[in-house]
């Protein structure tokens, strides 16, 4: 035998080996489960549940006031008395943002004034003094102390009618958040 035989003799081998490790029967244990499958218990389905005929809803609430949709506050058309606020007012910077939006971050004391530093959810800071306007109830500020504002707004009730409502709006420490 040649030396290049002699070299070729283990890849014959390794081969050989190799197809005899495919020559067994495909699937053999997939063929198994299947048989003993069919060897177990069968279970029963239990019958579909009973289809009950639809019954038609008449609704009868078309006057009433739709509870999703937004009220429009409009000014009143015919002068009358009670509370209202001043509609013909020039809106101040401030009554832009809801109350709740608003952060009071501190006060100065100018002579005798004593002002609020209101800062914004956009970062801005202004300076309000008593008799300025906050917030989009039309937030009237009636009393700074060194930890609160305090403000009148005036509210629609679900009847129309205007009401009067004090908040406060607290001194946060912007250290702490």
């Amino acid at each position: 035998m040649s030396a290049r035989a002699l070299r070729l003799v283990p890849a014959l081998v390794a081969a050989a080996l190799v197809l005899s490790a495919c020559s067994g029967e495909q699937y053999s244990d997939l063929r198994q489960f299947v048989k003993e499958a069919d060897n177990l218990p069968h279970g029963r389905i239990p019958p579909l549940p009973e289809v009950k005929p639809y019954e038609p809803f008449a609704y009868q609430a078309y006057d009433l006031t739709d509870p999703f949709r937004p009220r429009k506050i409009e000014p009143p058309k015919t002068a009358g008395g009670g509370l209202q606020p001043d509609f013909s007012r020039k809106k101040e910077p401030l009554e832009a943002y809801p109350l709740e939006n608003l952060r009071m971050v501190g006060t100065l004391q100018q002579k005798k004034d004593t002002f609020a530093l209101i800062k914004t959810p956009d970062n801005n800071l202004f300076r309000v003094k008593t008799g300025n306007y906050l917030g989009q109830n039309f937030g009237r500020i009636e009393d700074i102390s060194e930890g609160a504002v305090k403000l009148k707004e005036i509210v629609q009730d679900g009847g129309g009618d205007w009401t009067e409502r004090v908040s406060t709006l607290q001194l946060i420490d912007d250290g702490a958040r």
